[in-house]
C-alpha cells in the first residue's frame, strides 16, 4: 500500500478530474489518498457541488470515501470560497503561513503529486 498525497493547484475542470479519477483508482487499488484542494483549483468548489456540473459525482464520491482533505483556507479567501468551502463541510488547512504544508505529508510518509 502506497500512501499519496494529490495536491491539485490547477483550477481547470480538465485538470482537476484526473486528481478525481486518479484519487479513486488509487483508493479502489489499497492506497491510502489524501487530495489537497490549493491555489485556483479552490474556485472549483462551488462549481463542482453543483448537481449538473460535469464533475458532480466523481466529487460526491471522493467526499464520501473521504479522500478529500481539505482546501487552504487563504486561496480559498482569494478566490471568495470559504463559505462555499464551509458548505461543503471540507476542513481549512493553514499550518504554513493559511496555506497547506507538503512537509506534514511527507512527515507522515505521503508522496507527494501535484497537479
Amino acid at each position: 500500500m502506497k500512501k499519496v498525497a494529490l495536491f491539485a493547484f490547477n483550477g481547470d475542470l480538465m485538470c482537476f478530474i484526473h486528481v478525481l479519477l486518479n484519487g479513486l483508482d488509487m483508493e479502489a487499488r489499497g492506497d491510502e489518498v489524501r487530495i489537497i484542494v490549493e491555489g485556483s483549483a479552490t474556485k472549483l468548489i462551488p462549481e463542482m457541488a453543483k448537481e449538473g456540473n460535469p464533475l458532480f459525482q466523481l466529487y460526491q464520491k471522493a467526499k464520501e470515501k473521504n479522500l478529500i482533505d481539505g482546501a487552504c483556507r487563504a486561496c480559498s479567501a482569494k478566490m471568495a470560497v470559504s463559505s462555499a468551502v464551509e458548505r461543503e463541510g471540507l476542513p481549512f488547512l493553514d499550518e504554513m503561513s493559511g496555506h497547506p504544508s507538503m512537509a506534514r505529508y511527507l512527515k507522515k510518509g505521503f508522496e507527494i503529486i501535484s497537479f
